[in-house]
């Protein structure tokens, strides 16, 4: 009777699940007017200058300047069309209650797309607000990996530079939001600078990237010519094009 007991009891222990907070990267579709014909014209035209980099990738619907796509049917619809095309909707973002509602009912989520709370006023004269709470111990800003970035693997620098110490391979992504340094070769994506810093660098000891992306503006594996260097290089942006040079 003891052993059963005690079986119970290891059996209630066993964790079943584990929930944890993860970050990771989305494409964002603007719409603008209604999506009509041109529209879907416009962007086969543009998923077939990189299929690399959007086949399969995560997006939600920018609902912003968009017009209509109040219904449910609606969202459905634009979903159907986009996920035939690869896109693995999940969402949407800026949207109005109406739009929230619809999306709920076409199995989407709504997310608030960064828009700005207006901040709440003091309701009566001669209170005086409460003092902010002192802040936090910053933690660093910069995140290093001390071990090769596998396929598959998403690393994420949210606040700063992102340092990997080793390769990265093919399949596997680094983001920062500052500068990336990779102290080997570069096989998979590396995205700097993806909160619009277009000061941001990529550097990495040999370059055979899948893709490179500084503030939004990127090149893909075919992009890359013959006399592309590809040892001991850096990447940066001059204007609105994306250089790649041997570092000096």
């Amino acid at each position: 009777m003891q052993s059963g007991k005690s079986a119970v009891q290891a059996v209630a222990t066993v964790k079943p699940l584990q929930i944890r907070g993860r970050t990771f990267t989305a494409i964002a579709l603007h719409l603008s007017g209604r999506p009509d014909r041109a529209f879907f014209e416009a962007l086969e035209a543009r998923l077939n200058q990189t299929p690399l980099f959007f086949d399969n990738a995560p997006l939600v619907i920018d609902l912003e300047q968009a017009e209509g796509l109040d219904r449910a049917q609606d969202l459905m619809q634009l979903t159907a069309e986009l996920r035939r095309r690869k896109l693995s909707v999940f969402g949407i973002q800026s949207g109005t209650p109406a739009q929230a509602q619809a999306a709920a009912e076409a199995g989407l989520i709504s997310l608030p797309g960064g828009r700005d709370a207006a901040l709440e006023r003091v309701s009566r004269q001669g209170s005086r607000p409460e003092p902010p709470p002192a802040p936090a111990p910053k933690e660093p800003a910069n995140r290093l990996i001390s071990q090769p970035v596998r396929s598959g693997q998403t690393v994420f620098a949210d606040r700063g530079d992102l340092i990997v110490v080793g390769s990265v391979s093919s399949g596997a992504e680094v983001i920062a939001a500052g500068n990336i340094h990779i102290y080997g070769r570069l096989r998979g994506r590396a995205l700097a600078g993806v909160n619009g810093d277009d000061s941001a660098r990529i550097f990495c000891h040999a370059l055979d990237a899948e893709l490179l992306a500084i503030a939004g503006l990127y090149r893909t594996s075919e992009n890359l010519g013959a006399d592309t260097p590809r040892q001991y290089v850096q990447v940066y942006l001059q204007g609105e094009v994306l250089r790649i040079e041997s570092l000096k």
